[in-house]
């Protein structure tokens, strides 16, 4: 499986077919179309450092302690549309993981933007004090 400069061997993807939620009348209760794909990011030999970190870095669900992403795919209603579904959700998340992040630079505000926003806070100021029970006597 290839996923921009990368290649992910299949042997590193665990599938497992169980029988989809939902409706579908008889086929529903027979057929197991639902996939479920896991997919060691800790433990992945295909993955390079920087993007392995990146990817255990991420607050996702579907990660595992472990490390393990958990896929779970049963949108359609066969199970190789349902196994290619999950394949692209994982293509997708480990493309995530490949970019670097673009590092912030603190900037601090202009002169000009910071005389208007004081600017700001005088004219705020005197509308409030006009507002004040003073002098309607």
């Amino acid at each position: 499986m290839r996923i921009g400069p990368l290649s992910i061997d299949d042997d590193e993807l665990v599938e497992r077919f169980v029988r989809a939620s939902g409706p579908g009348g008889q086929n529903v209760n027979k057929v197991a179309t639902a996939v479920e794909l896991r997919f060691d990011v800790a433990g992945s030999p295909s993955l390079p450092e920087p993007v392995r970190a990146r990817l255990l870095a991420k607050r996702d669900r579907r990660m595992t302690a472990d490390g393990v992403l958990v896929l779970s795919a049963q949108r359609f209603r066969t199970q190789e549309r349902n196994r290619e579904d999950a394949r692209a959700r994982l293509a997708a998340f480990v493309e995530s993981g490949l970019h670097a992040p673009k590092p912030r630079i603190a900037t601090k505000p202009s002169r000009g933007a910071k005389e208007r926003r004081l600017g700001e806070k005088r004219g705020r100021a005197s509308i409030k004090q006009g507002r004040s029970g003073r002098g309607w006597d």
